[in-house]
């Protein structure tokens, strides 16, 4: 488990001094994936260099199962470093290493006996899927493959936590995914909190449990990431699912934007609106999946003719958030009650001219 508690992280003094952390607070849980999205100069980097204690905060603390890293001397941290693997971004392998060679170099440094070196090699190899290759150089090897044998580096020393800064950033979408999901399997198997630092707002819904935003070295917004989906009111569950582009709607439809935000939003909610409402409806566009085991996401409808309040209040009764986007004109809405209204009217005069009709029919056939 990891906390940071109060962090800052100032550079300069008097009226050069720069700001870059301000005051930060979350917690990683033993088993959990908490990821830190920004945009470009938020300080993620600074961050990631403060949490491994490369960069000292300027006040604040990181606490490492119980034990407050901030405050060790140099020689304590070295060896209280041993319990946080950091993936870079870059894989930073040693080019004329070869794969178990750039595996063994925390093991190296650490004085560890070449059969325990060997042996604890193969382990890790073996886990992140490159037994095959472990007499290969790095180019030798693709970009998700080296990403793989520093995912193995930072795990030599069996750290509890393991730091992921922007390690998918320069993957292709299917290295990026095998990445994610190698991540979320060390996280089951060994219990690890994984600290994953990114911009690839895709790359989170893969595979964070909790998400927070840093924006101009504040956290402006956090908390699990269904939670946030499910949030019609949050900037960053918004911003990990943004809206697409979606069909133009008739002239008589009124236009809804409709969110997922019950846990049991039934699968044919659109025929049950359909059926409650006696009107049929139109999908515009849509965006839904499954994430962490949650079904989450949003859609926009066309509905023609409906007050807006039973429409709001049906798609509460079935789980969903509803806002009205667009307003039918009037007269678009009037058309469609007044053909509804002389299309009941035809037929309740179709229906009364047949009672008529044989009425007279049977009464004839009486008299006759």
């Amino acid at each position: 488990m990891i906390s940071i508690e109060k962090l800052s992280k100032e550079y300069g003094i008097g009226a050069s001094r720069t700001v870059v952390l301000d005051n930060l607070d979350f917690q990683v849980a033993t088993g959990e994936i908490f990821a830190v999205v920004g945009p470009s100069g938020a300080g993620k980097s600074t961050l990631a260099q403060c949490v491994n204690l490369l960069e000292r905060p300027t006040s604040g603390s990181v606490i490492v199962n119980g034990e407050n890293l901030s405050q060790l001397s140099e020689k304590q941290l070295r060896i209280a470093r041993r319990r946080i693997g950091t993936i870079f971004q870059s894989d930073g392998l040693f080019s004329r290493r070869t794969a178990a060679d750039n595996v063994a170099l925390p093991l190296d440094y650490l004085g560890v006996t070449a059969a325990e070196k060997k042996k604890r090699v193969g382990e890790l190899l073996d886990r992140v899927g490159l037994a095959e290759k472990a007499g290969h150089y790095p180019h030798q090897l693709s970009g998700g493959q080296r990403q793989r044998v520093g995912i193995a580096r930072a795990l030599a020393l069996r750290p509890s936590i393991l730091l992921s800064d922007e390690a998918t950033s320069g993957l292709d979408p299917e290295s990026t995914t095998a990445i994610v999901a190698l991540l979320k399997e060390l996280r089951d198997d060994l219990d690890l909190s994984i600290l994953f630092i990114t911009h690839e707002m895709d790359t989170v819904l893969q595979v964070a449990d909790s998400v927070a935003k840093l924006d101009h070295g504040h956290i402006v917004e956090s908390g699990s990431l269904v939670t946030l989906l499910r949030d019609a009111n949050s900037a960053l569950g918004q911003a990990l699912r943004p809206r697409r582009g979606v069909e133009g709607a008739a002239a008589a439809d009124s236009v809804w934007f409709v969110g997922y935000d019950a846990p049991d939003v039934r699968p044919d909610w659109v025929t049950a609106l359909a059926a409650e409402l006696s009107v049929p409806i139109s999908v515009l566009g849509a965006s839904i999946e499954s994430v962490n085991g949650a079904t989450v996401g949003h859609a926009t409808i066309g509905i023609a003719g409906v007050d807006p309040q039973r429409v709001s209040a049906a798609l509460g009764r079935l789980g969903l958030s509803a806002r009205l986007d667009h307003m039918a004109p009037a007269s678009a809405t009037a058309t469609v009650t007044a053909t509804a209204t002389a299309t009941a009217a035809a037929a309740a005069a179709a229906a009364a001219t047949a009672t008529v009709t044989a009425t007279v029919t049977t009464t004839l056939e009486h008299v006759a």
